[in-house]
Order: structure tokens, then C-alpha cells, then sequence
């Protein structure tokens, strides 16, 4: 036994109903898979992080601390830099104290 309606109009309008709400369906799945794909291309197109962060101050401000790549203290304000001017600006920007990038880096002062 089935709730189907017994005469020919109503079931091919639930028919037609079935084929729409089925397209709509399939629709839904392929912009699903689509933005899908384009996630896991940008995960596999994004750079390597940086191994050295040079954070600036407020409003671009002069820069304040020198982080190693991926140091959970590291702001907003950050930019990866190569090594050699993650060194130089140790002689003149304070390494932060939860990385040390000076140790990571060999840096002694003066």
C-alpha cells in the first residue's frame, strides 16, 4: 500500500514536484563540491609561513619585536622577513621574549 494519489494529474504533478526538487538537489551538491575544490586548491596554492616575523607598531609604527615564524605572540602587525633581516634588526628591535629568535638565530649582543 503506498500514499501515492491514485488518478493520473496528481501524480504527474508530484512527478514534476520530484524532478525540480531533485535538480535543485543536485544543484546544491555541485556549488557544494565546487567551493570544496576551490578550498583545497587554496590550501595547496598558500606559501610556506615565514621562519622570521618582524612585527611594526601601531600605525606602521618602526618595528618593536623580531619573532621566530609561527610564535603564538606574534601580532597582526607582522611581515615575514628573510634571516638576514631578521638579524639586523635585532641590533635594534627587541626579540620576543616567548620565541627567542635571538637564540634560534645565534645572535649575541654587542
Amino acid at each position: 500500500m503506498t500514499n501515492l494519489p491514485p488518478d493520473l494529474p496528481r501524480l504527474r504533478t508530484l512527478e514534476t514536484w520530484l524532478e525540480l526538487s531533485l535538480t535543485t538537489v543536485r544543484q546544491a551538491i555541485a556549488g557544494t563540491e565546487h567551493r570544496e575544490r576551490e578550498r583545497q586548491h587554496g590550501r595547496e596554492a598558500r606559501p610556506p609561513a615565514a621562519n622570521w616575523l618582524l612585527e611594526s607598531g601601531i600605525g606602521d609604527g618602526p618595528a618593536v619585536y623580531v619573532h621566530v615564524g609561527g610564535c603564538h605572540m606574534a601580532g597582526k602587525r607582522c611581515r615575514g622577513v628573510p634571516r638576514d633581516v631578521a638579524l639586523r634588526a635585532l641590533a635594534e628591535v627587541d626579540a620576543c621574549p616567548h620565541c627567542r629568535p635571538d637564540a634560534e638565530l645565534g645572535y649575541l649582543d654587542g
